[in-house]
Parts: C-alpha cells; structure tokens; sequence
C-alpha cells in the first residue's frame, strides 16, 4: 500500500483493520457495509460509491459503518443518526474528533448512543504506519 498517498489528502479511503473488524463482527454479527468499494468490503451485502450508501435504506440490517473521512463524512455521521432513529443497530468507526459540528450533532449526548475510543491508532490497510488520528466507536442502539 502506498503510505504516502494514504496519510495525505490525497484520499478519504481508510480499509478497516480486518482482525480489528473481525473481534467487532464477532460482537454485532454486521450485516452491511454502506460505504465500501469491491475490494475492501467486510459484509456480504455493501454499497459501493456507484450504489451511493447515502440513499439507501438500512432498515432491518446491522451495520459497519467506516466512511470516508474526507469533507462528506458529516453526512455518513448524519446518515447513521438518522437511520439509528428508525431502529437501525449501527456501529461507526471514524476519527475521534470531538470538536466536530457533526460530533455535537449527531453523537455526543444522544439518546442510546455511546461511544467507545480506541486505545492508541489503528493501522488501515496494508499499512505498516499507524494512522495520524485517534478514533472512535459510535454504537447506535
């Protein structure tokens, strides 16, 4: 994996840590992956960029969420809100930026949310570097 490409702006693609993933299936038994390309899904139902995650439905599913972290990840955390309110079981992975508009928003303080921060970085991908951010789990019951 080119690590350089990675740890710029050059991308919003962070592939999920697949033994990170695993323990996490293990717990929720995920059944969709919203935001995912051909390559790097982790369920055996996702949507890919074409199928655009944002406009479908995720009723009736338990869903792994890790979004791109580019400018659009406000709207996959809204989305995930959104979809929590109708009943959907949801876990997010995204970086743990807690003085966010969209972290105020949609995650700190409502009702049957919480959040769980991971402990040191995580290592996406293939790579061999950890990733410049902390993250963090958000669990909509």
């Amino acid at each position: 994996m080119n690590t350089d490409l990675m740890f710029s702006s050059k991308t919003d693609m962070w592939s999920t840590p697949q033994d990170f993933f695993d323990k996490l299936n293990n717990e929720f038994q995920f059944t969709l992956d919203p935001c995912a390309s051909n390559e790097n899904a982790k369920c055996r139902k996702f949507y890919t960029e074409k199928e655009n995650g944002l406009i479908q439905d995720w009723s009736n599913e338990v869903v792994f969420c890790n979004p791109p972290y580019g400018r659009n990840i406000k709207n996959w955390v809204k989305k995930c809100y959104d979809e929590a309110l109708k009943g959907t079981r949801i876990i997010l992975l995204i970086p743990a930026r807690t003085d966010t508009s969209y972290f105020h928003d949609y995650i700190y303080n409502k009702y049957r949310v919480s959040i769980r921060f991971i402990r040191g970085r995580l290592k996406f991908g293939d790579s061999k570097n950890s990733a410049p951010f902390p993250s963090m789990l958000v669990i909509y019951n």
